[in-house]
């Protein structure tokens, strides 16, 4: 991928709410990149501006301070659906709607006719095993398995870039595992990038490159080791 421009640049950037003496600083500025094919581990205490920093990438949010682009993208308006898919914490199904449903709304939103955003759901639990819960309701899902769907609908968007943000966080330590290399096999098989943001040490494992983030500064290492350490 030598030569390509990235599909994320923080110059930087930072997030500011609010003003005067009560302002919070979410994120310091920051200069970052996340290259074609990156499997990043965004990794600090809560509060650090692990979130912050993935809503700005993903274009959900606009900093204060300092610019960020999508160089191959486009403008913030172009990221999704398709090119950008967000993974939440939370649950984030609608319930009212089956597994095949959620999966195919947001691409409906975004333009697609609603028997090829079927079909392209379809592909995408098949592509997680989840073909079998296509027909149930979110109730009727485990932690776990919503997970799944909820990865299964970012998918779908044929997406090249993948923001997770805690996507684990709510799950016990092997159902966490079992989601995030889900994940990321899933974002092997179609090429796109991945930045998860974490506080669980075995998440992160799963993935070659950690930047540490404290009090909404960045670190970039190599090393998990010394990472895990400071």
């Amino acid at each position: 991928m030598i030569g390509r421009e990235p599909l994320v640049l923080c110059s930087g950037a930072g997030r500011t709410y609010g003003r005067g003496p009560t302002a919070t600083v979410a994120l310091e500025p920051t200069d970052c990149t996340v290259d074609v094919g990156a499997r990043i581990a965004l990794m600090g205490p809560s509060g650090s501006g692990k979130s912050t920093l993935l809503h700005l990438m993903a274009g959900l949010d606009q900093p204060t301070v300092g610019t960020i682009a999508w160089p191959t993208l486009g403008t913030a308006e172009a990221l999704r659906p398709g090119p950008v898919a967000v993974v939440f914490q939370g649950p984030s199904l609608l319930p009212p709607l089956t597994v095949e449903e959620n999966v195919a709304l947001p691409l409906i939103l975004g333009g697609r006719r609603d028997a090829e955003a079927r079909r392209l759901a379809v592909i995408a639990l098949d592509l997680l095993d989840l073909t079998d819960l296509g027909d149930k309701l979110p109730e009727e899902l485990s932690g776990g398995q919503a997970q799944r769907v909820a990865v299964a609908r970012a998918l779908a968007g044929e997406p090249v870039l993948i923001l997770a943000d805690e996507p684990t966080g709510q799950l016990d330590r092997a159902s966490a595992v079992a989601v995030i290399d889900v994940l990321i096999s899933a974002a092997d098989h179609v090429g796109a990038a991945v930045v998860v943001s974490t506080h669980d040490p075995l998440v992160a494992d799963r993935l070659p490159e950690i930047w540490q983030l404290h009090g909404g500064r960045i670190t970039t290492t190599d090393s998990k080791e010394q990472a895990w350490s400071r």
